[in-house]
């Protein structure tokens, strides 16, 4: 059973920051950890950002050059450090992960994302 973890996510001004973190539950030799998506109310979901291990950073254009994603490859863990966020950042945050053996895709329970004016 494979479970992403989510954390980080909160209610915060318009120009702070949050961290969000996932950590999976198996190794990274097992599910490759990707990165994250955002859907807020009414709208689909969307690329926010990924680096897949071995992977190079992939952003939104929305989000470039505020958002910066890191990997802990020991930890299977993602990182997301959201700078100088913006109300339209306002969503509910998802981790994507995928499975080597078959390239199932998983995805966390999400974590809420706040920015007030």
């Amino acid at each position: 059973q494979v479970r992403l973890v989510e954390s980080g996510g909160g209610l915060v001004q318009a120009g702070g920051s949050l961290r969000l973190s996932c950590a999976a539950s198996q190794s990274i030799f097992s599910i490759n950890v990707k990165g994250w998506y955002r859907q807020a109310p009414g709208k689909q979901r969307e690329l926010v950002a990924v680096m897949p291990s071995g992977g190079n950073a992939n952003y939104a254009d929305s989000v470039k050059g505020r958002f910066t994603i890191s990997r802990d490859n020991a930890k299977n863990t993602v990182y997301l450090q959201m700078n100088n966020l913006k109300t339209a950042d306002t969503a509910v945050y998802y981790c994507n992960a995928q499975s080597r053996r078959d390239r199932t895709d998983y995805w966390g329970q999400g974590t809420q994302v706040t920015v007030s004016s």
